[in-house]
């Protein structure tokens, strides 16, 4: 054995170690916040970078109208957390600086705008992505993003493994030698019921007969086949609700195929397909623009857009015209999740009108459409309708 096979081996030994520790951890996470008993919830917001900021601001004017009697009451308090930057975070070499992060596991629920996860070739070190070091950080392990395409039928519900899969180790693949780097996918017993349970919670909560497993079952046999059946193992609990398959590269390329999608309501996926699949689904909904996701815990949650943070907007001096729809449906989300479902059904009949039906103003990311601002205004100025 060469030395470059028994770093390689003694690294792999290392990280197989790690993850003994983190299942302890999972199978210890059993404190669920009741949102209804806490006396104050405590909203963290993070802006974020590029177009984040601008959109977030309008996102915080909708969250302070219809949240308005509880900010009043101080059931309810919107916390700004600063430090999040990629300026603060790469002057101090750290993706989630630790003072950062204190305060953040202050707050109940989070609201967070696009992040940079720096690349080969920009301006600044190559630190982890922020994103992951949060749903980490505060075991967020389930990445929940809605799709409706009315005239399609469309109506799902996906559920992301959040933690797991090619992203957990994504920074500590092993370069063997100059010939040979290898990357690693990463699946728990633990990891995959959790997600698992929750999807079908979910699904028999909201009248739902259907969860669909997508993996590459076919190809990644331990991983993606371990995965299929502990979702399998969890769904001999839930006895009305039927279960499917569907291979990932299948269902990216079929999945407006009515034939093809037939029955499908909640989609169950590893991180790495799931960040792929409802990306693509987000596009046929009309874009990355137009979607939001939950990355929700035991204790914790976070609401943020999908889309990143829009550079080729703030270097032509256009970022006031990015979309803010995916933020505030973000903001829906979080409201619902912390108890005022009430107040995410009012937005989204709200934006159905702004967006589908009325649309008096649109929102087209160049300058011939409406800013964020001006559709905000607009949103809220058709929230006050629907109240009277």
């Amino acid at each position: 054995m060469n030395d470059a096979t028994r770093a390689a081996q003694e690294a792999f030994g290392e990280l197989i170690q790690s993850e003994y520790a983190r299942i302890e951890r999972m199978k210890a996470d059993k404190e669920i916040t009741d949102f209804g008993k806490l006396e104050k919830i405590v909203i963290g917001v993070l802006p974020g970078d590029g177009i984040g900021p601008i959109i977030m601001k309008e996102a915080l004017k909708v969250l302070n109208s219809l949240l308005a009697p509880e900010i009043r009451s101080g059931r309810v308090e919107i916390r700004e957390i600063p430090g999040m930057t990629i300026e603060n975070r790469a002057a101090r070499l750290q993706s989630l600086p630790d003072e950062v992060f204190e305060e953040i596991k202050k707050c109940n629920v989070l609201i967070k705008g696009p992040m940079v996860t720096p690349r080969a070739g920009e301006p600044w070190p190559n630190l982890v992505s922020a994103n992951s070091l949060l749903r980490r950080g505060l075991e967020l392990f389930a990445a929940v993003r809605p799709i409706r395409i009315p005239d399609k039928n469309i109506d799902w519900t996906f559920f992301r493994e959040n933690i797991e899969g090619e992203y957990i180790w994504g920074n500590k693949g092993i370069q063997v030698n100059e010939d040979l780097a290898v990357d690693f996918k990463v699946q728990t017993k633990q990891g995959s019921e959790r997600i698992a349970r929750m999807a079908f919670d979910f699904a028999r909560k909201n009248g739902k007969k259907n969860v669909t497993i997508v993996t590459k079952a076919n190809i990644v046999k331990l991983a993606d086949g371990n995965f299929i059946k502990a979702v399998r193992r969890v769904g001999e609990e839930y006895p009305d609700i039927e279960i499917q398959e569907r291979l990932v590269d299948a269902m990216c390329a079929k999945m407006l195929d009515p034939e093809f999608n037939k029955g499908i309501e909640v989609i169950v996926l590893p991180n790495l397909y799931g960040d792929i699949v409802t990306d693509v689904a987000a596009e046929h909904q009309g874009g990355l623009g137009t979607a939001s996701s939950s990355n929700l815990g035991n204790k914790y949650a976070m609401f943020e857009a999908i889309h990143g943070t829009a550079p080729f907007l703030i270097s032509h001096g256009r970022g006031d015209y990015a979309d803010p729809c995916s933020l505030i449906r973000a903001a829906g989300m979080l409201m619902a999740h912390i108890g005022y479902g009430d107040r995410k059904e009012l937005l989204d009949r709200a934006l159905d009108i702004c967006t589908i039906t009325e649309r008096k103003l649109v929102v087209t990311t160049d300058v011939d459409g409406a800013t964020a601002a001006e559709f905000t205004d607009y949103l809220l100025e058709v929230i006050e309708r629907l109240k009277k």
